[in-house]
């Protein structure tokens, strides 16, 4: 499994406060066109919904080439409230306290990803991160300076746990990170932040014993609970199953689980790996509170559909857009 990250850009919000989606201004105007309105689904009404979104602006694209139909299939994904990545790039402050006033104004939680650990990714698609832990605790603390005790969902750094305990496994970092993100969860949380631990998925760790005492030094107990098949595509069923085992290890911890690209469960095919851009998903179950079980605090979007997972199978680099990837993902929907 590989996660990415995404920059913010600055639009209005006026579009928000309304419920709707803003798109791209367009040439020989002096008013900034709006897209139609698109209606907040009630079931998300908690989590923001970014106006200016990558497949908001491709919808407003695509609407104005004519491709209505398309369009419409897109606003599945437009429509819904979806993670916004925080990387190490730019003033990271600035960056989350732009997002969490935002979704403030607009009277919604933001749901935020703090991806910035130091070896992101073992080196591989998504990698980079902090130089150092120190430079990685910095970072945090600006993160939470931005939130500002602004009420936020924060998905804590996917990947890092589950890749030390397996693929980075070795390599003298696994008590480091441990530390370092039981201090981003303390530190997170006193700045408003609902914290959960980022723990793979059941195809990454496979012994639940040792990942959950992996999310116990990492912080769990003074977490929300930790997060699941964050940029995978499990089945939600499974996906759960797997949760309550690691649960139960740890005392009945929540955790959420991200539905963005499950719909269609995982892919089984002949191509490598199984993760990585693979064709004949779907969207999951739109983000929501109501998941019918009080251990799973929430389905989420945490990767945003669309986004590729790496350079695989063609698709650009990892968190590069990819429309008609996502315009697929949309059709294949059970749910809208």
């Amino acid at each position: 499994m590989s996660a990415r990250r995404r920059h913010i850009a600055s639009w209005a919000l006026a579009a928000v406060a309304a419920l709707t989606l803003s798109g791209c201004s367009g040439g020989g105007s002096t008013e900034e066109p709006k897209a139609p309105e698109t209606i907040v689904p009630a079931a998300a009404s908690e989590f923001w919904v970014d106006p200016a979104s990558t497949a908001a602006k491709q919808v407003q694209e695509w609407r104005e080439a004519g491709r209505i139909a398309d369009a419409a299939e897109l606003e599945k994904i437009a429509r819904q409230p979806v993670a916004r990545w925080i990387g190490g790039d730019g003033n990271t402050s600035d960056e989350v306290k732009g997002l969490v006033g935002q979704a403030k104004a607009a009277g919604r939680t933001p749901v935020l990803v703090a991806y910035n650990i130091p070896n992101r990714d073992c080196g591989q698609y998504s990698q980079g991160g902090a130089e150092n832990d120190g430079a990685y605790r910095d970072w945090v603390g600006q993160f939470a300076a931005g939130m500002g005790g602004t009420k936020s969902i924060v998905i804590l750094e996917p990947d890092a746990l589950p890749q030390t305990l397996t693929k980075c496994e070795g390599q003298g970092e696994q008590e480091g990170r441990e530390a370092l993100l039981a201090d981003a969860v303390r530190t997170l949380k006193q700045a408003g932040g609902e914290v959960y631990i980022d723990a793979g998925n059941a195809g990454f760790v496979t012994d639940t014993g040792k990942l959950a005492d992996g999310l116990r030094k990492s912080g769990v107990q003074q977490a929300a609970g930790f997060a699941l098949n964050v940029s995978n595509f499990q089945d939600t069923e499974e996906v759960e199953a797997y949760g309550k085992e690691v649960s139960d290890q740890l005392g009945g911890a929540k955790f959420v689980i991200d539905t963005s690209r499950n719909g269609n469960g995982a892919y089984d095919g002949p191509q490598q790996p199984t993760w990585c851009n693979p064709p004949g998903r779907a969207l999951g179950t739109p983000p929501t509170r109501s998941t019918g079980d009080p251990r799973v605090a929430a389905f989420l979007w945490v990767k945003e559909p669309g986004d590729s997972d790496g350079d695989c199978r063609g698709a650009p680099k990892a968190g590069d857009w990819m429309p008609d990837y996502a315009l697929s993902l949309a059709k294949a929907a059970k749910t809208s």
